[in-house]
């Protein structure tokens, strides 16, 4: 298991994270390995895994993160990004071979295990960096927002100052 409590988090694309509603078709084979693996039991491990996967579902919003899946009996969680305490980002060898990650998020709960799982995706560090983001309060930037015209207001003041800043210290050189 990796832990990434001092990785320095690139920008994330909150755009990327919020399209994100199921896990990568890696998943299915994963879960595939997985019932090889039991031999025997292959089929009776199958079925639920697959089930899983075909109904587990993600959504990203402003306030938390909604993780359900199941048929029979169906668990729908949210969480909102102030309970989150803590992610970490595990792989096992077959997750790390098909390019897929698990992000498990922990609350104060106080239970050893993870509060919810972000299962099966290839994003799993842009959704590990948007988290941590979130749950240390950042604002949500959109690739709308963090657009250039901001940037271009802000430099084009900079430019204004220092060429007024110029002006003055020229004039009075000239004195």
């Amino acid at each position: 298991m990796q832990h990434d409590h001092d990785a320095h988090l690139a920008p994330v694309d909150t755009d990327q994270v919020f399209s994100l509603t199921r896990p990568d078709k890696n998943l299915l084979t994963l879960y595939i390995i997985y019932a090889v693996i039991a031999n025997v039991a292959g089929i009776v491990a199958f079925l639920p895994l697959y089930f899983h996967y075909k109904t587990l579902r993600y959504r990203f919003d402003k306030e938390g993160v909604a993780v359900s899946y199941g048929i029979f009996w169906r668990r729908e969680s949210y969480l909102t990004y102030q309970r989150i305490q803590d992610i970490h980002v595990t792989r096992n060898i077959f997750e790390r071979w098909l390019g897929i990650g698990t992000v498990q998020i922990q609350t104060a709960a106080g239970s050893a295990t993870a509060a919810e799982s972000i299962v099966g995706v290839r994003e799993f560090n842009e959704v590990r960096n948007f988290l941590y983001a979130r749950m240390r309060g950042h604002k949500l930037v959109t690739a709308v927002d963090a657009g250039k015209p901001k940037l271009d207001t802000m430099l084009e003041g900079i430019r204004d100052e220092l060429r007024g800043i110029r002006t003055i210290v020229e004039g009075r050189s000239d004195v």
